[in-house]
C-alpha cells in the first residue's frame, strides 16, 4: 500500500503550493514530494504571519435520524477526548438522537485484534495512529470505508480534494488531525530551560528525571536526532542494526532517570507533581495544561515527531452503520474546525482551517501559532514514517521490552 501523508497546512494557499498525490511514486519521490510540500507550507505560513486561522461561521450539517442507535467511540482520553466530545459527540447526539459510549485506550492494535479474532467486537470506531491504521487495513482488522460518504466542503469541493493530499489513500481509515510528540518542562522550576532535543539527554546541564512514553516509537527517533543524526536521515539510520543499537545506546544515557508513561494525560501530571524535570508528551496535552489550567509549562519543538490520527471501524463492529455516520460527521468541515479550538492539533481538511480562530473561551489565545506546523515550531521536525513502523513495530517492540527488562 502506498500512502503519502503531507503536513497539515493552515490555509488553502499553503496546500495549493505544490502538493501532489504520490500513489505511484518511488520512496525517493515520496520523500522529495513531502520535503517540497513542507517547504511550501512553511513559506506560505510565514508570509501570513503564522496565523492563517481567521475564524468564521461553522457550516450546517444534515444529520441522519439515529434514534435508539448506539456508537462506542474509543480514543486516548484526557484533553484529547474532551476536544472530541465537545466537537463531535455532543453535536452528533443532539442532531441524530444516537447514544455515544466513550471509552479510552492507550493505542496499538492488540485489543482490536483480540476482539476481531474472538468474533466479539465491542468497539465501533477507534482513533488510531497512522502506522496502526495501515496495519489494521493490511491485516483485515478494519472495515473498508466508502469515501463517497464523506461530505463535501461547504463550497462544494469534494472530500477527496478537500482533505490534505494523499491522506485518504488508506481504504480503511479517515484522518482527523495532525499532532506531534514533543518534550516540555516547567519553566517556573527551570527558568533557563532546555532548547534542543539534545538538552533532553544532557543530565549534567539539566539534572532531574525524564518522562518517556513506554513505547519505542518517537523515542528512538528523538534519541538519534539528539545524537547528531539529521532529521531527514533518521529512518535511513534506524533501518540498520547499527542505527538501532545507536538509538538504544543514547537512551541508555538517561535510562536510570526515566519515569515511563503510557496514557497521554500522564506527562502534564508528571510535570505538575514535580516527578520529572522534563517529559515527552503529545503537544496538545501540554497546550491544554497551559491554556485551560494555567500551568507554567514550555514546549520545546526541536526534534518533534509529527503524525496523523485517523478513525477506523473494527471488522465486524456491531453498530457499523451508525459508526459510519459518526465518522462522516466528525470528519466534516465544521467539527474538525471546532476540535482545533479545543486543542492544538491541526484539522486535516483544507476548508476547516479558515474557521479556526482562538482557543475556546480565550479570544486572545490564537490557535495558529500553537500548531505543530507553525513556522517557528517546524524548523527541525520529523514525520513519523508509517511504513517503517508498520514493517518493524513487532521487532522493535520486542527489542524495546527486552531493553526495559535488562
Amino acid at each position: 500500500m502506498k500512502l503519502t501523508t503531507v503536513v497539515y497546512a493552515a490555509s488553502a494557499l499553503a496546500l495549493s503550493a505544490g502538493f501532489a498525490h504520490a500513489d505511484n511514486h518511488s520512496n525517493s519521490d515520496v520523500k522529495k514530494a513531502l520535503m517540497d510540500a513542507q517547504a511550501a507550507i512553511t513559506k506560505a505560513l510565514a508570509a501570513m504571519g503564522g496565523d492563517a486561522m481567521a475564524g468564521g461561521a461553522m457550516p450546517s450539517y444534515e444529520y441522519p435520524s439515529l434514534d435508539g442507535k448506539q456508537v462506542t467511540v474509543v480514543s486516548w482520553g484526557g484533553a484529547y477526548t474532551k476536544s472530541q466530545v465537545e466537537a463531535y459527540h455532543k453535536p452528533f447526539i443532539a442532531g441524530t438522537g444516537a447514544k455515544i459510549i466513550s471509552e479510552d485506550y492507550n493505542g496499538g492494535l492488540a485489543e482490536i485484534k483480540a476482539q476481531v479474532e474472538a468474533g466479539n467486537v465491542t468497539w465501533d470506531i477507534v482513533d488510531v495512529e497512522l502506522s496502526d491504521a495501515v496495519r489494521a487495513c493490511d491485516e483485515g482488522l478494519a472495515e473498508e470505508i466508502d469515501m463517497s460518504i464523506l461530505p463535501p466542503a461547504p463550497d462544494g469541493t469534494s472530500a477527496m480534494d478537500d482533505f490534505i493530499a494523499g491522506t485518504l489513500d488508506v481504504p480503511c481509515a479517515v484522518p482527523t488531525i495532525v499532532w506531534s510528540t514533543i518534550f516540555a518542562y516547567d519553566k517556573s522550576k527551570m527558568p533557563n530551560g532546555p532548547k534542543t532535543i539534545s538538552d533532553f539527554f544532557d543530565a549534567d546541564a539539566f539534572p532531574g528525571k525524564r518522562g518517556l512514553r513506554k513505547n519505542p516509537k518517537a523515542n528512538l527517533e528523538m534519541a538519534l536526532i539528539a545524537d547528531g543524526v539529521a532529521a531527514d536521515e533518521v529512518y535511513d539510520v534506524l533501518g540498520t542494526d547499527e542505527g538501532v543499537d545507536r538509538a538504544f545506546a543514547k537512551l541508555d544515557t538517561i535510562k536510570d532517570m526515566v519515569v515511563w508513561w503510557e496514557a497521554g494525560a500522564q506527562p502534564p501530571q508528571l510535570l505538575a507533581d514535580g516527578e520529572v524535570a522534563m517529559t515527552t508528551a503529545y503537544n496538545g496535552r501540554i497546550f491544554n495544561a497551559v491554556a485551560a489550567e494555567d500551568k507554567p509549562f514550555e514546549i520545546v519543538w526541536d526534534g518533534q515527531v509529527w503524525d496523523l490520527d485517523l478513525w477506523i471501524i473494527p471488522k465486524g463492529a456491531k453498530n457499523k452503520d451508525a459508526a459510519m455516520q459518526f465518522l462522516a460527521y466528525s470528519t466534516s468541515t465544521g467539527p474538525l474546525a471546532k476540535q482545533a479550538s479545543w486543542i492544538s492539533y491541526g484539522p486535516t481538511r483544507k476548508s476547516s482551517s479558515p474557521l479556526v480562530g482562538s482557543y475556546d473561551g480565550k479570544p486572545d489565545l490564537k490557535m495558529g501559532p500553537q500548531m505543530p506546523t507553525a513556522p517557528a515550531n517546524f524548523t527541525n521536525a520529523l514525520q513519523n514514517d508509517f511504513e517503517f513502523w508498520a514493517d518493524n513495530a513487532d521487532e522493535l517492540n520486542e527489542r524495546f521490552n527486552a531493553w526495559l527488562a535488562s
